[in-house]
This record gives structure tokens, sequence and C-alpha cells, in this order.
């Protein structure tokens, strides 16, 4: 479904990718490790268009991304949810979902808003509540719930867990998995490598902007190279 095929980015002179190559297949969960620095936001702000690409393509669906804007991304039917969850803190819960769908019929607003609701609860009890008053996990779970506004067929999750608490953590990352057995395809870049391989059905390993390793996220939990480097065992 996506394929990044000899993808170099970065930013102004500062060239982060280097002929990146990796696909995801659709309804996979695949993941994206690696130190910071290595390139895995990069990687996601590519593919939704919120960086240049300066060699390669990246291909979602049969159609060519590179050089869209973001909000033609979207419309293609890739959304991404960013680190900072870039939510609209003055704005309601209900308000943020709404305007996750604007690339859509608002025919189709009441059956999302459903859909949303049965996976995070919560959204629903805290309706009317402003965004940024919202602890960090009831956040993320806003920030994934409008990026689902938009009906997509593939998710790009960059830190999901970052700063959220064990339990919170564990909750978002099932969560995620219930998307993908809903149809949806996910590309998800995360600081708990461990948590993330045991929900992937393939991971790529990434340095210096580079793939130095891929396989099943068994595979790779039980790779010593993996586990020395990036699972602290």
């Amino acid at each position: 479904m996506l394929r990044l095929e000899d993808l170099s980015a970065g930013y102004r002179r500062l060239e982060i990718l280097h002929d990146l190559t990796l696909h995801v297949d659709e309804h996979e969960i695949v993941s994206l490790i690696g130190a910071n620095g290595a390139g895995k936001t990069t990687t996601l702000r590519a593919v939704a268009g919120l960086i240049p690409t300066s060699a390669g393509r990246i291909v979602f669906d049969g159609q060519e991304l590179q050089g869209r804007r973001p909000d033609e991304v979207v419309r293609a039917g890739l959304v991404h949810v960013a680190q900072d969850r870039a939510l609209f803190g003055g704005l309601s819960v209900w308000e943020n979902l709404e305007m996750g769908a604007y690339t859509q019929p608002r025919s189709s607003i009441s059956s999302s808003l459903d859909q949303v609701v049965e996976l995070f609860p919560i959204l629903a009890e805290r309706r009317d509540q402003r965004a940024d008053t919202m602890s960090g996990g009831q956040q993320q779970m806003l920030a994934i719930g409008r990026a689902l506004m938009a009906r997509p067929r593939c998710l790009t999750l960059d830190e999901p867990s970052v700063g959220l608490a064990p339990n919170l953590a564990a909750q978002v990352l099932t969560a995620i998995t219930r998307i993908r057995d809903a149809g949806v395809t996910i590309l998800i870049v995360e600081q708990n490598a461990k948590q993330a391989l045991a929900v992937s059905d393939r991971a790529y390993v990434l340095e210096s902007g580079s793939i130095v390793l891929e396989g099943t996220g068994s595979e790779l939990i039980d790779d010593d190279r993996v586990r020395e480097a990036y699972l602290g065992v």
C-alpha cells in the first residue's frame, strides 16, 4: 500500500534520509525503531508532505505523493499523528474531532464520531472539555481520534506513547491494534521499541537515515543486535 523508494529528505541543506526504501502492506502494522536522530520522525514528516523530499518516490495506493501538500496527502487517505499531537488547545474535544473531518462530507461525521468514541469512550465523557486541559493520555487519544475522523486508509503515528504512564501507553498501543483490525494500515515510530515490536507485523531499524535491518516484529525482538541496542537486554 505504501512504498518509499530511494527516498532522500531533510531540512534545508541538511539531508537526514539517504536512499531510504521500505514498504507497508495493506492492513499491516509496521514500526520504525532507532536511536534519537536516526531519521524516524523525518521519515513520517516526509510521507505526510510536511517537509520536501530531494530524491526518490513516495507511492501510496498507486499514487505518487512526493511534492504533494499535506492536505492533498490527507485527501489521498494517508493521515499523520504528530508527536506533539498538534491539537487545537482552545477548542473542545468535540470541536477537535469535527475539525479532523474537514476533508469528509458532513453526512459522514456522525458515524465517524460513533466509531471514535467506541474506541475511546473517554472522549464522549469529555466532549465539552477544552483540549489543552486534558491529561497527556487523553490528549493522545484525542489526537488519534481526530486523525480517524478523516477516514484514513493508512495512519502514521509518531511516538504515540511518549510521556505517558505505562498503563496509558499500553492502552494506546492496544487501541492501535484495534484500528489495524478495523482495516487501517499503520506505520508507527515508537520510543518503546519492545512494545512496538510486540504489536508489529514487521519492523525496520533506522540508523543515520538509512535502513540497516528489517524483519518481523518477533524476529527483531529476538535479534541480539536489536536487543542490545534498543531493548536494554
